[in-house]
């Protein structure tokens, strides 16, 4: 499925393309710039609270020095929320065109997560707090328009069949 949405951000509006995939190996590597996860710990998913934002989101972050996505993808989650991804799978990406014209990817993943211990904080000190609450009720924190109801979408048909 593909979806495009022109939103704002930062005050600017830019064009979001969002696609389904089952392997970002074709997304051009020195272009991706950001990984997220649908974390479920059972049947909820984890939201981190972006002091900086002052708003609650997914949890991840940008990919540092050519890191394998996967290995981003848990380190993010342990950093932001003190839990352990146990299994994932790719939902899907956005490609953001920014002002300028440069063209950047945003993966986003599914994940099952266990516990480590009670979060503390982030050590970029950017999620101040966690939140698990059902999938079903994200709007209540956040809303990404039709390209974030795919994402929870697609992330709890997967749920359902991996």
């Amino acid at each position: 499925m593909q979806i495009e949405e022109t939103r704002k951000y930062l005050g600017n509006d830019y064009l979001f393309e969002y696609s389904d995939c089952d392997d970002f190996s074709r997304l051009p590597k020195n272009q991706c710039t950001q990984v997220y996860g649908v974390c479920f710990l059972g049947n909820k998913i984890v939201i981190g609270f972006r002091k900086k934002q002052n708003e609650w989101g997914l949890i991840g972050g940008t990919i540092e020095n050519n890191e394998p996505f996967e290995e981003t993808l848990k380190r993010e989650i342990k950093e932001e929320s003190n839990m352990e991804v146990t299994s994932y799978f790719p939902i899907g990406y956005q490609k953001i065109t920014e002002l300028d014209g440069k063209q950047i990817y945003q993966l986003r993943y599914y994940c099952k997560a266990n516990k480590l211990g009670k979060f503390v904080k982030d050590p970029d000190d950017n999620i101040v707090k966690i939140k698990l609450i059902n999938p079903l009720e994200y709007k209540k924190y956040f809303d990404w328009g039709k390209i974030g109801d795919r994402i929870i979408q697609r992330a709890m048909e997967l749920k359902k069949n991996l």
